[in-house]
């Protein structure tokens, strides 16, 4: 039978040698893979675990992805690798022809000498498949990617920016500045000018939050806002103070007096109003409302509802410097009782009886009374000092002194004895004598030139 169109011997054998080729090239593709891809699939592997552990909102799909890419790409790169080793069909007939020794029979086929082989039912190319060596990289790689991928993990913890502290005076101030905001004793401008300079100072990176500089302007920001506080505190005790005594004796008092206490008023008003910080709008319109000079006109319950809010006032202003705010406490050394005239030569009068603190004054004395610090204690009397004298010294330790005694030098007043050679010879005693007798001529000379 010779070859040509529609031969089925011919189709026969050549199908048989495309199967053997493609048995051969995926043997040649399996042997270059087998080492990168465990390489790859223990590199993914560790890629998953770190991904894992650090990125804790990553889809699974994604990692799923990530691992088949990983497996593709060395796949691809070894398969072009491979492609050099690849066998054709022709070569695959050599190798059935071969193995079943065929005698050259398919190859003369080929090139079409004889006609083609009768099919067989057997083929046999002499080629066997090597499983544990064919199997045992992609198995192994596949187990470590699963790991990767379904291995139990703890997340890591994220490791957020250390956040530093804020100055401790920077809480403080703006704990201050909410209270008086709530109290509503303060105008709002000059709250929300310090929140602003406050601001400014947090707005800054936070390396130089605590930097020269800005602890400086954080100590000056904050001096500031105490004075104003401590200024606005002190004004409206003086008002509160001015009020009470013209409220008292407004019927009693010389119009001289009643001239003081009215400049004492007004100069507590215009303290309040000089300045950064002002107190609340509507009691300082009440205050500049009032009209002094007539002091017969002056409703009493108007002046009563006056007082108790300059006094709640003073109370806010006191409790908004929160802790730590730096009262000076001469102030209040110095400071009268509420209900004094505080008149008088310098030891202020109390409700005009001179039992009360004064208020002092330039014109006046100090106003203190004496004992402004309590009343001085009693000396304790501690008697006369007697030592004890201890019989028992059955559990003294050592260093205990168990008596004293007053005793002299035991001094030898033997005479010494004249030797044969005119000198004297001082036999000394106790450990004098044993020294000086026990060393023999040699070592006493030896000492005597040391100690020379």
């Amino acid at each position: 039978m010779t070859s040509g169109e529609g031969n089925p011997n011919r189709d026969h054998w050549q199908a048989r040698a495309r199967q053997v080729a493609r048995r051969v090239n995926l043997g040649w593709w399996l042997d270059s893979l087998s080492a990168p891809l465990l390489i790859v699939a223990m590199l993914t592997a560790c890629g998953l675990l770190l991904m894992r552990r650090e990125i804790s909102a990553i889809q699974q799909w994604k990692l799923i992805a990530a691992a088949s890419a990983a497996v593709i790409l060395p796949a691809v790169a070894c398969l072009a690798w491979a492609c050099r080793k690849f066998e054709n069909p022709e070569q695959s007939l050599v190798r059935i022809e071969a193995a079943m020794r065929m005698r050259n029979s398919l190859t003369s086929a080929t090139a079409g000498v004889t006609p083609w082989p009768k099919p067989l039912k057997q083929v046999d190319a002499g080629l066997t498949w090597q499983w544990p060596r064919l199997l045992v990289p992609p198995v192994g790689a596949l187990a470590l990617l699963a790991g990767g991928l379904f291995i139990p993990i703890s997340i890591s913890p994220k490791d957020t920016p250390p956040t530093h502290e804020e100055p401790q005076a920077w809480k403080q101030l703006s704990s201050e500045l909410d209270k008086l905001t709530k109290e509503e004793v303060v105008d709002e401008k000059y709250l929300e000018d310090t929140r602003k300079r406050l601001n400014e100072l947090k707005a800054q990176e936070e390396e130089q939050w605590f930097s020269h500089s800005s602890l400086e302007a954080t100590d000056s920001l904050k001096k500031s806002h105490r004075a104003e506080t401590d200024r606005i505190e002190r004004e409206l005790g003086r008002a509160e103070k001015a009020l009470n005594n013209i409220e008292k004796n407004a019927g009693a008092a010389s119009q001289a007096e009643k001239n003081r206490m009215i400049d004492e008023f007004d100069q507590a008003l215009q303290g309040l109003q000089n300045g950064a910080m002002k107190p609340n709008p509507k009691l300082l319109e009440q205050l500049k409302g009032l009209d002094l000079k007539d002091m017969a006109k002056l409703n009493p319950e108007q002046m009563e509802q006056l007082r108790e809010s300059l006094k709640k006032n003073q109370s806010a202003m006191k409790d908004g410097k929160g802790e730590g705010g730096g009262e000076d406490w001469s102030d209040e050394l110095l400071a009268g009782d509420d209900d004094q005239s505080g008149n008088g030569n310098g030891h202020g009068e109390g409700d005009g009886k001179g039992n009360g603190n004064g208020q002092g004054g330039v014109d006046r004395g100090p106003g203190h009374v004496p004992g402004v610090l309590g009343a001085a204690k009693d000396a304790v009397e501690t008697g006369q000092l007697t030592g004890l004298q201890a019989n028992d010294v059955s559990h003294a330790t050592p260093g205990d002194l168990l008596e004293l005694q007053d005793g002299e030098h035991d001094v030898d007043h033997s005479p010494s004895s004249i030797s044969a050679g005119g000198s004297t010879e001082a036999t000394g005693k106790g450990g004098e004598r044993v020294w000086r007798d026990s060393l023999d001529p040699a070592e006493q000379r030896t000492l005597k030139r040391f100690f020379e």
